[in-house]
């Protein structure tokens, strides 16, 4: 069993539809592998390396797709609160060296996208936050240094 993956329900709907776009190109990667073995010798087909290659890669991705999927688990947006930090809160945070105020919504690792704010809760930003409440100062450990935010809002 792999490690726990934390959704939204989107971000499962989302996984699942890149899953079925997967598990479609299987017969197209058959049928071309297929064409390539019936144009002769193996040895010295680079079609057909590169078929069996294509197959070897599309099934790995659908492998991590089923773990991530199977080990899935939908957070009930209606449990959050704002009274502590948590998944799917969006944290508004002061850098207390530079002054600079970001905003972050903690998301789980296969959801996070930065150009949209979506900060991964496995992050070393996103573990200082997590059960920190409103006005806290948070030291995080970051391959930089320390930073230290001051927590100024939290909010769904």
């Amino acid at each position: 069993m792999g490690n726990v993956h934390y959704l939204t329900q989107e971000g499962l709907d989302k996984l699942k539809e890149e899953l079925d776009a997967l598990m479609a190109q299987r017969p197209v990667i058959s049928a071309a592998i297929a064409e390539a073995r019936d144009k002769g010798d193996l040895s010295e087909n680079a079609e057909y390396d590169a078929a069996r290659e294509a197959q070897g890669l599309l099934e790995l991705k659908i492998s991590k797709l089923q773990d991530s999927i199977a080990n899935a688990r939908v957070i009930d947006e209606s449990k959050i609160n704002t009274d502590q930090v948590q998944m799917l809160n969006r944290v508004k945070m002061k850098n207390l060296k530079t002054g600079q105020i970001v905003e972050y919504t903690l998301v789980g690792e296969s959801e996070a996208n930065l150009r949209e704010g979506k900060l991964a809760a496995t992050t070393p930003i996103g573990k200082a936050l997590m059960g920190r409440k409103k006005g806290d100062k948070v030291d995080v450990n970051v391959p930089s240094g320390i930073i230290t935010f001051e927590i100024l809002d939290i909010a769904l």
